[in-house]
């Protein structure tokens, strides 16, 4: 299970820093991944650690954003810097262990860039 919290309203060029905190896995043990679902758009995944914090990031978030994960508190964390209209979306995070990624979604987190 994962609760995702953090999102809002910003201007063009602001920060946001998003938090999923997860239950019922194995959380040091597993790859995180941030993933994001614009309107009318698939969900994509955006940027994920690994158990060993080996981070890997999509073109278009690459610079931008950063994510981090705190295996005591099972949480892990999405810094967004110099955000963009672009990135308005509905924010979840995943696990994958095994080479699978959960079937189990968040809520999410509204993020909603306009000037």
């Amino acid at each position: 299970q994962f609760v995702e919290s953090g999102g809002g309203s910003v201007q063009p060029g602001g920060s946001l820093r998003l938090s999923c905190v997860a239950s019922g896995i194995i959380f040091s043990d597993s790859l995180i991944g941030w993933y994001r679902q614009a309107p009318g758009k698939e969900r994509e995944l955006i940027a994920a650690i690994s158990a060993i914090n080996s981070t890997n990031y999509r073109p278009s978030v690459k610079g931008r954003f950063t994510i981090s994960r705190d295996n005591i508190k099972e949480t892990a964390y999405l810094q967004m810097r110099s955000l963009e209209p672009e990135d308005t979306a509905v924010y979840y995070c995943n696990s994958k262990r095994d080479g699978m990624w959960s079937n189990v979604w968040g809520q999410g987190t509204q993020v909603t860039v306009s000037g």
